[in-house]
């Protein structure tokens, strides 16, 4: 599977400007979204055009913070990470799309 620019920008978060610039880039991925969906609405119960779940603020950091809450409970995975900008991203990410 082929990663998207902003999977890139994801993978490369190591410090704060990395971590501006994936923020630069989920914004511009959801400016994107908003644009799509203006000239091709998606059905409804049905992820956005650039795979957004959450479209509003509120339901956007809800998502972050419920993927983070349960990530870190249920995983059985969880690490304390080294690289506090990356799991800020990582969060942040999975706004988009945790339901």
């Amino acid at each position: 599977m082929r990663m998207s620019r902003l999977q890139k920008k994801l993978a490369a978060v190591r410090d704060e400007d990395s971590f501006v610039d994936f923020v630069a880039a989920l914004a511009a991925d959801r400016a994107d979204e908003v644009k799509k969906e203006a000239r091709k609405p998606s059905p409804p119960y049905c992820p956005g055009a650039n795979g957004w779940e959450n479209g509003r603020i509120e339901t956007f950091l809800g998502a972050a913070v419920r993927w983070a809450d349960h990530w870190k409970r249920s995983s059985g995975q969880y690490k304390k990470p080294r690289n506090a900008w990356k799991r800020c991203a990582e969060i942040l990410y999975a706004g988009k799309l945790y339901e």
